[in-house]
């Protein structure tokens, strides 16, 4: 078989062998701190934390650290503080000079630029840690449990211990990008996701035996509905639009060069699964502001702690519009493409070169990132529609939503590299016929 195959050829790699293991690795030290329980908690009185996070937002967000905040963890907190404090940076880029300067000094920018998102993270954390341990101690109540919560050693304690943990969550993601495949902080989330499916699965497939007629039939539709949404988030993850460039002909002494034409792939969704990922932690931020709880909260809050509502779900989807523009726009430099076209002899058909081209380049950026968006938005509701046909909770979470859009993103671009490394061994991909899987960057795999 093809899979087999291509398995053992990347046995033989050694570096990808190597990178292979060491993300495993990193994986199960991840999934092992997520169930360390913070020092001074007793698991047994967990009950009400783990109602808690069964529905709502907090299921969510649940997902999202691989159960540790239900289970109390040392890394309950999760990456979600990370990525918080990135988005705060990359904002700053556009509003402040001072961070646009630091964007533009290259590697070196870059290093101080991610030791102030480090420095922000803390900041978060410090907020968060406290926030975490009120609500931890109310749900320790209603279960008979008291937990002492003021200023003293054990919030004082509990509150390094869960930063620190974040903290390390971090550095096992940046390990996992370094020295790994794939993107580390990504792949955290998307071990954190997987985790939770096959729970869901066999929760939703025994409600479904439970029900009087016709509910396995009920429950293989839902099978179906949801691999159909896996692959339209796949077409919409992989689709461009290519643009012909014709590259004028160049005689350097003997040999020709050019005269040919090309196209310059432009993806529908060029910002992949980052503006899912910056909206969602958006709106984790009421649950920060209210302390975990929704009880004693306005009716504006609870609307959006909870991930059924309509308010919820109208702003989780304009800001995922609004994320994917402005991440497309970080990402994709029209001025700097039409720049290296004008270079290398190259124009586009019917375009002057230079500011025309970057022009074109950027309405053409803007026409396919809107449908793009859009596409984008509705897969990322859709687990509140599912929830409207009596899909359970746990389940409706991977029907479209945050949770698959991560999924299909993240594999896709871990299989990329994979590939890339394959290829450049001169083995086969994994597909026949010449066919490569597209990446995070959209270029094919070579």
């Amino acid at each position: 078989m093809k899979f087999i195959e291509t398995c053992k050829n990347i046995w033989k790699i050694e570096d990808l062998r190597n990178r292979l293991l060491t993300t495993l690795l990193f994986v199960l030290i991840y999934r092992f701190g997520s169930f360390i329980v913070l020092p001074g908690i007793d698991p047994t009185a967990l009950s009400s934390l783990h109602a808690q996070t069964a529905g709502g937002l907090m299921a969510l967000l649940d997902m999202f650290s691989g159960g540790a905040f239900s289970n109390a963890s040392v890394f309950a907190l999760g990456i979600m503080p990370y990525i918080s404090a990135s988005i705060v940076i990359q904002l700053l880029t556009i509003a402040v000079p001072y961070f646009q300067k630091m964007q533009k000094e290259g590697e070196s920018g870059r290093q101080k630029m991610n030791q102030i998102t480090r420095y922000l993270t803390v900041a978060i954390l410090l907020f968060q840690g406290p926030s975490y341990l009120v609500n931890l101690s109310v749900q320790m109540a209603q279960a008979g449990q008291r937990l002492d919560i003021g200023f003293n050693w054990f919030t004082i304690s509990s509150t390094i211990i869960l930063c620190a943990g974040s903290m390390f969550v971090m550095w096992l993601g940046e390990r996992i990008t370094d020295r790994g495949v794939g993107n580390g902080i990504s792949f955290i989330i998307l071990i954190g996701i997987i985790a939770r499916l096959p729970g869901a699965i066999v929760q939703e497939f025994s409600s479904r035996l439970n029900d009087a007629g016709g509910g396995l039939i009920v429950f293989l539709l839902e099978v179906v509905i949801l691999l159909l949404v896996f692959a339209f988030a796949i077409m919409l993850v992989q689709g461009t639009r290519k643009i012909p460039v014709q590259y004028a002909k160049r005689i350097v002494g003997n040999k020709q060069y050019g005269g040919v034409r090309q196209y310059i792939p432009l993806k529908v969704n060029a910002a992949n699964v980052m503006p899912i990922i910056f909206a969602q932690a958006i709106m984790f931020i009421p649950i920060a502001i209210v302390g975990f709880r929704a009880d004693g909260s306005s009716a504006f809050m609870r609307a959006f702690m909870d991930n059924n509502s309509f308010w919820y779900n109208l702003v989780f989807g304009i800001l995922i519009v609004a994320f994917t523009y402005f991440y497309t726009a970080i990402i994709i430099n029209p001025v700097q493409m039409a720049e290296n076209l004008k270079l290398n002899n190259g124009f586009i058909p019917g375009v002057k070169p230079g500011k025309k081209t970057a022009e074109y380049i950027d309405t053409i950026m803007s026409r396919i990132t809107l449908p793009g968006s859009i596409l984008l938005a509705i897969i990322a509701i859709l687990p509140a529609f599912a929830r409207l046909f009596g899909v359970s909770m746990s389940f409706a979470q991977f029907f479209g939503g945050t949770s698959l859009l991560i999924m299909v993103g993240v594999i896709l671009d871990t299989l990329q590299q994979i590939e890339s490394h394959l290829l450049m061994r001169h083995y086969d991909g994994f597909f026949d016929g010449g066919m490569r899987i597209k990446g995070r960057s959209g270029a094919m795999a070579y």
